[in-house]
């Protein structure tokens, strides 16, 4: 279950240094990275109401965007991530009004494939349930996600479950390894894998409802591959979400803070992007703050040496810039306010 005793550590502004804040949790060993730049995976909006959003990829600097799914009127693709040898994509689609179910698309477009979902109609854990936020495991056997399921509590738009899923890629044998909302039924709900990159821990977004301890906020946490050794990684006060992104070496973990209200779904500005070891020390944050600006989900390169970014600048449209990985040289990279990009993902070059 989440801690409520985490205390907040030092956040300072990158590139100073910080102090380590002590904990007992252990550091992800480093990963030597070796990975080529490949594309940048985003979500695309179609329509100025935003109701419809495809998944599209770009070059780093915003060239050479391709839209790859085309899904019907207000349907919204989302949440991109990439297979470990770039070829590709992983992606959740939500109907209006419907559940949400996990799919991919080759990185050079095609018709998209739907992962078999785990429930068939009729079975009794099946009520209201969704599939969303796919992560590919390093090596390609694995994809984690966030599954909700059950009643739903209309006072307090809560669903009854929801925790962290793998499955093999194929969409068989999914075992549930968190039991965040088990115990305490509508209490939030769980999203946003991401993968250290020896496989063996998985970041994920814990964001809590009306009747969740904190109510109403967010925070990282971090569980082995095998569902033992949860812990909490982000203080609450700091308001966390989305998905976190592991470096390349696995030294640093890439996050994204909001400011109260829904969680990244209204481009409120006032958060910022920030950087946090494994352990759950050194946090530094890479953006200004305070900030008039929007941030949304960043991406770490598959070399480990820039940041891929959304940002909303004093209320305008969002799109993607990259940064150094201590926040300076920040460099826009799209420039199409009516699409509104976001959510980027940094894939490898492709094989």
């Amino acid at each position: 279950m989440p801690s409520e005793a985490v205390d907040n550590p030092a956040v300072t502004q990158a590139p100073e240094a910080v102090a380590a804040v002590e904990t007992s949790a252990p550091a992800t060993p480093a990963v030597r990275a070796t990975a080529r730049n490949g594309l940048i995976a985003a979500r695309m909006f179609l329509d100025p109401s935003r109701a419809t959003s495809a998944i599209a990829t770009l070059s780093p600097d915003g060239s050479g965007a391709n839209q790859l799914t085309r899904p019907p009127t207000g349907t919204r693709d989302d949440h991109p991530d990439w297979s470990p040898d770039g070829l590709t994509i992983a992606f959740d689609r939500i109907a209006d009004g419907g559940s949400t179910r996990l799919w991919t698309v080759a990185a050079t477009g095609g018709e998209p494939l739907q992962i078999p979902q785990i429930c068939q109609d009729g079975a009794p854990d099946c009520l209201n349930e969704s599939e969303a936020t796919p992560a590919w495991s390093p090596d390609g056997k694995l994809i984690a996600f966030g599954r909700d399921w059950g009643t739903v509590d209309d006072q307090q738009n809560q669903i009854q479950y929801s925790d962290l899923f793998v499955m093999n890629a194929d969409g068989t044998n999914a075992q549930r390894l968190t039991m965040l909302t088990n115990d305490k039924p509508y209490s939030g709900g769980v999203r946003n894998p991401s993968w250290s990159p020896d496989g063996t821990q998985l970041t994920f977004e814990y964001r809590t409802g009306p009747g969740g301890q904190p109510a109403n906020s967010t925070a990282i946490f971090v569980v082995n591959a095998d569902g033992t050794g949860q812990r909490q990684l982000t203080p609450w006060a700091l308001r966390a979400g989305d998905r976190a992104g592991w470096s390349p070496d696995g030294s640093r973990i890439l996050f994204t803070t909001y400011p109260d209200g829904p969680t990244g779904s209204d481009f409120t500005p006032g958060g910022g992007i920030y950087t946090v070891q494994p352990d759950g020390s050194a946090i530094t944050a890479l953006t200004p703050a305070p900030s008039n600006s929007f941030y949304g989900p960043a991406s770490f390169s598959p070399d480990g040496q820039l940041i891929a970014f959304a940002q909303a600048v004093s209320g305008a449209a969002p799109e993607i810039y990259t940064m150094k990985t201590d926040g300076t040289a920040v460099t826009q990279a799209t420039s199409s306010p009516e699409q509104w990009e976001s959510r980027p993902a940094w894939g490898p070059a492709a094989g």
